[in-house]
């Protein structure tokens, strides 16, 4: 059961005029909403970033975690909503660094443009911050577009966070038409795997992966997690399946896994910023795909309206072992790209660490993508820091997994 954590409406020291406070979905409703729009997110140049309407949910980014908690910033003048932060709490691995430890991650600062270089984004930093330790969490990170140079600089410069890790976001289009046969490939099944031997072999397979929530039973349960698929040789898919168990201690020699998580539901993206040619060269694309569907002549990869707000579906827990392990990640991606054409969504996204070995198989467009940026940084000392002391000062490794209930 999720807990939202009551926080005193006081001021600090030092901190501007405004009193922070917990979010009442009653008063502040309308306001935090005129907030969210007066305040531009992501980039603004063609790329895929956050529109501002969370489908009347400002909690939907946070609510599903273990504990969660959003606050904003009130003006003392006329009582405005001038910012508002969201946080929330979980127990995730630390891959090689340690066994697991009770982190934190912040998410959707935004201050009115009127109110900004003031101190209120650090001051909702703070308070959020302040939470985290009460709710026992001793690391605090926050994600962030690499290129968004006033975000990176007010973490880490002014609130004491440190660069970490630098996962890509990786966009593919939905098209008019199914992707998973065409072109056919025979030798890699796709198959659908019941929940529990799909927290089995995440357990298996990413324990030791940074970032990998203890509460995966939690997150594959959820009504927005649309299923869990396992890519295969065609000839072991021929075989009856028997649970994780008998898989994973015999599984093929090469394999893949991933699950879809329905964002569409949740909120909506857009691309802002395209010049008025790629919108048109779009239009041409989806016009030339119906033309030539109908006429069973060929198949465009036609681009979807993405110049307005539309839907997505998140692919995470993206894995597998074996040399082919790429060309069954690509096998997933199809499939999941199928099913979101099916459902109503424009991209399938998904997000991986540069290095790991799987992403040369993720079929993806780079304009559409991003690079993250992942600060971190320490609450408190002597929990969870195992032989090498400080996670923040561990190196990274091949993976990281990306929980979609924060995506």
């Amino acid at each position: 059961m999720s807990t939202v954590v009551p926080v005193p409406a006081t001021v600090e020291d030092g901190w501007p005029a405004v009193a922070v406070r917990e979010f009442d979905a009653a008063a502040d409703l309308a306001a935090v909403e005129r907030l969210e729009r007066a305040c531009e997110v992501g980039p603004s140049s063609g790329k895929l970033c956050l529109f501002t309407d969370l489908l009347g949910d400002p909690l939907c980014r946070v609510r599903h975690s273990p504990a969660y908690l959003m606050l904003v910033a009130e003006a003392p003048a006329g009582g405005d909503i001038v910012g508002v932060v969201r946080g929330c709490v979980k127990t995730v691995a630390c891959g090689r660094f340690c066994s697991s430890s009770k982190v934190a991650y912040l998410l959707g600062l935004r201050v009115a443009p009127a109110h900004r270089r003031r101190g209120v984004g650090r001051g909702l930093v703070a308070r959020m911050e302040d939470w985290f330790r009460q709710a026992g969490a001793h690391y605090a990170y926050v994600a962030t577009d690499r290129d968004n140079e006033p975000c990176v600089r007010l973490f880490t410069a002014r609130c004491g966070y440190a660069k970490f890790r630098a996962p890509s976001v990786l966009v593919h289009p939905v098209f008019r038409h199914d992707l998973a046969n065409h072109p056919p490939h025979p030798a890699i099944a796709v198959l659908r795997v019941p929940p529990r031997d799909a927290e089995r072999l995440y357990r298996a397979r990413f324990s030791g992966v940074e970032f990998f929530p203890t509460d995966i039973d939690a997150v594959l349960a959820n009504p927005l997690s649309l299923g869990t698929f396992l890519a295969v040789p065609a000839a072991a898919a021929a075989a009856e399946w028997r649970g994780a168990d008998a898989f994973l201690a015999a599984p093929p020699a090469s394999w893949a896994v991933a699950s879809v998580w329905n964002c569409k539901d949740a909120f909506r993206l857009e691309v802002r910023g395209a010049p008025r040619l790629w919108r048109a060269l779009a239009r041409a694309t989806r016009a030339a795909d119906r033309a030539l569907s109908r006429l069973r002549i060929l198949r465009v990869p036609s681009v979807p309206n993405l110049f307005e707000p539309f839907g997505m579906h998140f692919l995470y827990g993206l894995g597998g072992d074996g040399p082919a392990a790429p060309a069954m990640a690509r096998a997933l991606c199809r499939h999941a790209h199928d099913l979101a054409r099916r459902a109503g969504a424009r991209v399938v996204a998904t997000e991986l660490a540069e290095s790991d070995p799987i992403i040369s198989g993720v079929p993806h467009w780079p304009r559409l993508g991003a690079q993250d940026l992942w600060c971190i940084k320490r609450l408190a000392d002597g929990y969870g820091d195992g032989a090498l002391g400080d996670w923040t000062k561990a190196p990274p490794g091949d993976s990281i997994f990306v929980d979609p209930r924060e995506f």
